[in-house]
């Protein structure tokens, strides 16, 4: 299975790395078919994602996806990190194999549930904004290998 160089750098070189303390939104999703765990950390202010965070439990692509989603958002305003999908992560790291598309996927559910849990500690109803937050593919299957 080949990845590009940007997968690799991300997975050796990952970016926003920890947990981060002051973080006014965490989103925890899983695989547990594949063991796949990512714990996204957001700090919005003037709804502006003015911080974020990463802690994953996985695979190299795993790793490199998060990486890249947090580097996504980063300054991005909670619209645009909303708009943020599993393809634009991918094209970001210039592709992922398919058995790894499953990856792009959990970094994107993980800063939704981040920022339905900042909504909902704003006392907001974060569905309607966010919409449901799920941990399959969009076909409804696990890729996990």
């Amino acid at each position: 299975m080949a990845y590009s160089e940007k997968v690799m750098d991300h997975f050796a070189n990952p970016r926003n790395v920890g947990e981060l303390p002051d973080a006014n939104g965490i989103g925890e999703v899983g695989n547990s078919r594949c063991g796949d765990i990512m714990k996204m950390y957001i700090k919005v202010e003037n709804n502006i994602i003015v911080d974020v965070s990463f802690k994953t439990f996985g695979c190299g692509a795993a790793i490199a996806t998060s990486s890249m989603a947090t580097e996504l958002i980063k300054g991005k305003s909670i619209d645009d990190a909303l708009k943020l999908t599993n393809k634009a992560v991918m094209e970001a790291l210039d592709g992922l194999p398919p058995v790894k598309v499953h990856c792009s996927v959990l970094a994107e559910q993980a800063i939704k549930a981040a920022l339905s849990d900042y909504y909902r500690r704003q006392g907001i109803d974060p569905e309607p904004i966010v919409g449901k937050i799920e941990e399959h593919d969009e076909h409804g299957e696990d890729f996990c290998h």
